[in-house]
């Protein structure tokens, strides 16, 4: 089930741009703290502690206890980082609270099982991932680290679909109405090597023409004569 991840902070008193590149210029990065109907609440956090959570991968599906030192323990999950266009650092970092009970809607990485042993895939067929993850409207305790489709019975040219989902957690997906493909197995593709139409040769300007004298290029044929006019 869903994780949740401890993160220091503390408190910023000014908001703004130059509040916020002041608090860069310490070597922390920005954030806010907004939602279930309270005022919103300023922080800086330790940019070692961001990016350790980027780099393992599902931070969305996460819950995140954002511990502000001498205030309070926010539960939320990281809705939005910014990132500096040149050094690709987090410069800002966004925080949703939750309440218990609550809905929110998170992307799930999804997993395929026994790929290797797949009819489809040792008939040579490939997988084709249309989608890694799938967002979904989920209650913020029974958040899924991951789904899971087996593929053991898979064979080529089947799709794999929401409905092939081993277990879902009780998660709804954001697309209704239908029973959407996650996955297929593609056929094996094949190269067919189509003969190459001789060109004519051409022509070799050392071969000898009668005389010894090299072998003037064909002419082109003579155009038809123009018909005679009537006197």
């Amino acid at each position: 089930m869903v994780q949740t991840v401890r993160i220091e902070a503390v408190a910023r008193e000014h908001a703004g741009k130059g509040a916020a590149r002041a608090t860069r210029r310490s070597g922390l990065v920005p954030g806010v703290v907004y939602g279930a109907k309270q005022e919103a609440t300023l922080v800086a956090l330790d940019p070692r502690d961001v990016m350790k959570e980027l780099t393992k991968g599902g931070w969305q599906s996460h819950l995140y206890e954002v511990a502000v030192k001498e205030g309070p323990t926010e539960r939320t999950i990281m809705r939005d980082v910014q990132f500096d266009p040149v050094t690709d650092r987090p410069v800002h970092v966004d925080f949703q609270r939750v309440a218990p009970g609550a809905r929110i809607r998170v992307r799930v990485p999804v997993t395929f099982l026994n790929e290797d042993t797949a009819p489809g895939i040792k008939a040579g067929g490939v997988l084709n991932v249309v989608r890694r993850e799938v967002e979904v409207m989920a209650e913020i305790d029974k958040v899924p680290d991951g789904f899971q489709i087996d593929l053991g019975a898979a064979k080529v040219g089947e799709s794999l679909r929401w409905s092939a989902i081993k277990d879902n957690f009780g998660a709804r997906p954001v697309i209704t109405g239908r029973d959407f493909v996650v996955a297929t197995i593609a056929p094996p593709t094949t190269d067919e090597t189509l003969a190459p139409v001789a060109a004519a040769p051409a022509p070799d300007p050392k071969a000898k023409g009668k005389g010894g004298k090299a072998a003037a290029p064909a002419k082109a044929a003579a155009a038809p004569a123009a018909p005679a006019k009537k006197k």
